[in-house]
């Protein structure tokens, strides 16, 4: 016996899987359209979708006086005034009305002077830098402290200064010990050899017109006589000259 299947006919099958292919590329194309336009619309071009409601713009970067200031902070590299934070942030939709909180910038944070007092000069040169300052200016001066130490700084101690700053280091060139010789009625050459015997050194040396005494001799001299200096300070003399 033989069975027979019934079979529709084959252009009728053919066109129902073309019209539901056909259906779902038309659905697959709309919801890439609404993707699409959703993602332009909340992302690229955001707006705000409820009413009453807006988008919050960005104001980071711009100076205190183009936005509206909730304090400030020290930043490294954002210049004083500048808005270096904002919240809520940058592109959200909010409620009109409500308060963005706007943190500006204070420059860069000052730095206290290292207290550098009876340290060896170079050693305090040292930590001056490693603390993010500079020594613009090393000023010598007289004290009871052992040469080569440092004394003080300009400004002093724990003073705040921007990163960078320069600031004056004061070393003891060490206490006065050499008694400044008479060299009044001395030859000017005479004087020269007697201040570099004792360590210290010929100045300025000006000529005057005087009738009191030997021309070529001294009759004036600073420091005077007796004066106690460190190595290497300088005498003025006043030498005679003829009337």
């Amino acid at each position: 016996m033989r069975i027979r299947r019934h079979l529709p006919p084959l252009d009728g099958l053919m066109a129902g899987f073309d019209r539901r292919r056909a259906g779902r590329w038309v659905l697959a194309g709309l919801g890439a359209l609404v993707g699409g336009y959703l993602t332009a619309y909340l992302l690229l071009f955001p707006a705000p979708i409820l009413p009453g409601h807006q988008l919050v713009p960005r104001v980071l970067g711009l100076s205190l006086s183009e936005a509206q200031d909730g304090g400030t902070e020290p930043h490294p590299t954002a210049a004083a005034g500048t808005v270096i934070w904002q919240d809520p942030p940058p592109g959200v939709i909010a409620r009109q009305g409500l308060k963005v909180t706007l943190v500006v910038s204070g420059g860069p944070p000052k730095i206290p002077v290292p207290d550098v007092a009876s340290l060896d000069a170079g050693l305090a040169r040292r930590l001056v830098a490693a603390a993010g300052l500079t020594v613009s200016q090393v000023e010598s001066v007289q004290a009871a402290a052992p040469p080569g130490l440092a004394i003080l700084t300009r400004p002093p101690a724990g003073t705040a200064l921007a990163p960078g700053a320069g600031l004056t280091l004061v070393v003891s060139r060490g206490a006065p010990t050499i008694s400044v010789p008479d060299l009044l009625g001395m030859a000017a050459a005479d004087a020269r050899t007697r201040l570099e015997i004792e360590g210290l050194q010929l100045g300025t040396m000006t000529r005057r017109r005087t009738a009191d005494a030997t021309p070529g001799t001294v009759v004036a001299q600073r420091p005077a006589a007796g004066t106690l200096a460190s190595p290497g300070t300088v005498v003025d003399i006043v030498v005679a000259r003829s009337p």
